[in-house]
């Protein structure tokens, strides 16, 4: 099965490693893989040596007629039957180079990113090319109503389920420990978080600030650490949590570590992990932690709920509410048996659930139904690529 994946960034972020988790394992479950990059990033390198065809392209305006045309180039050269896109604007030119390729399917996940709630042309692009992909997968059940809700898209045709999944080998530990490389002592208590910091808000950093004086009072070998680059006009939002953290006195105890490239080994190095989100589609960051291990305080929204078994091996709190969380962190903090059994619980769900196999399994169903629906499509064509109506398709893009 010749298919090709796409991103139009390569910065370390939730969907960005769900695809590479896919690049690194597609010939193992079968799949031809080519991937294509419309623009770099951190982990450039990182889908360089996955084991995918890599190409790498440039998108240079919003809507790019050359860039259409070396992906028609692509598709067609490949032989490519599906195509699978994570983003509208990505899928819109995939969309545009295939017109007229009758044997070639488009897919596209809705991961229910923040950037949707700030971008009025993301949220209308996603309104246009949704109904004409040819399947369309969310990735959590509470990304359902939301999409319908936000985006003003119809959810009852053509949309199936896929859970995001993580490769546990990704997350082994190597190396020293986070706790080390800081200078703590191995009995001290290590509290993180890994996540974006967006001009949304919505990873909600704040609260997370906000609850951590009443922690360090109680327990002084506390520290917390915050990992994660600062997305596009991000910075002020940044500035607003070292700025109260300085002046809550607790600055010398809160880290903000910015972009790492060893996640394995800070979640190893954590005794809980935090994750104070706002909005989430299915969060690849809190699956991470419970196949580390790691005992989990999340918020109760409903893809954090869906992602943990509708809580029960997980503490959660109310959005925002810091009180709460603080009381929660101090719960863990006490009781060591409690620590071990939600994560040891955590794990199991996570493993269940949201495993690569399992994203594997469900994204093949999915793709073999669609290349089945296209076999009673012009059998007599030798070369379905090169039927009539993709010889009229290719006149229109220069490429006849």
């Amino acid at each position: 099965m010749k298919v090709l994946y796409t991103l139009d960034s390569l910065n370390r972020g939730g969907t960005e490693t769900l695809v590479l988790d896919v690049c690194r394992n597609a010939k193992r479950f079968g799949l031809d893989l080519t991937f294509v990059a419309t623009g770099g990033g951190d982990l450039e390198d990182e889908f360089k040596n996955s084991g995918a065809n890599y190409i790498r392209l440039n998108r240079e305006f919003p809507l790019d007629p050359n860039l259409v045309w070396k992906l028609r180039q692509i598709i067609k050269e490949n032989k490519i039957e599906i195509i699978h896109c994570h983003q509208p604007v990505e899928s819109f030119h995939f969309y545009l180079a295939t017109l007229g390729l009758k044997n070639v399917k488009c897919v596209q996940t809705h991961h229910g990113g923040g950037l949707f709630l700030s971008n009025n042309k993301n949220r209308l692009m996603a309104k246009f090319i949704t109904p004409r992909m040819d399947a369309n997968i969310a990735c959590s059940r509470g990304l359902f109503p939301w999409l319908r809700k936000e985006i003003g898209v119809d959810t009852s045709k053509n949309f199936y389920l896929v859970y995001n999944g993580v490769d546990p080998k990704r997350l082994e530990p190597h190396g020293d420990s986070l706790k080390k490389e800081l200078g703590f002592d191995e009995n001290s208590f290590l509290l993180g978080m890994v996540a974006n910091f967006m001009s949304t808000k919505t990873k909600d950093q704040m609260t997370v600030c906000r609850a951590l004086p009443k922690v360090f009072e109680e327990f002084e070998n506390a520290n917390f650490v915050f990992v994660g680059g600062i997305a596009e006009d991000g910075e002020e939002y940044f500035d607003e949590c070292i700025k109260f953290c300085d002046e809550n006195g607790i600055g010398e105890k809160v880290f903000f570590l910015g972009k790492r490239d060893d996640i394995p080994n800070v979640l190893n190095s954590l005794d809980i992990f935090v994750f104070s989100t706002l909005h989430e589609g299915l969060p690849i960051a809190l699956i991470e932690a419970m196949l580390a291990k790691v005992p989990v305080i999340s918020t109760d929204i409903a893809p954090n709920l869906e992602a943990t078994d509708n809580g029960k091996c997980v503490e959660t709190f109310k959005p925002k509410n810091a009180q709460e969380l603080s009381d929660k962190i101090l719960k863990l903090l006490k009781d060591k048996d409690l620590r071990n059994n939600l994560a040891e619980d955590a794990y199991n769900h996570a493993q269940q659930n949201f495993s690569i196999e399992a994203h594997f399994r469900a994204l093949k169903t999915l793709y073999f139904d669609l290349l089945k629906s296209m076999e009673t499509t012009d059998k007599q064509d030798e070369n379905p690529h090169d039927s009539e109506d993709t010889k009229k398709s290719d006149s229109i893009f220069g490429l006849d």
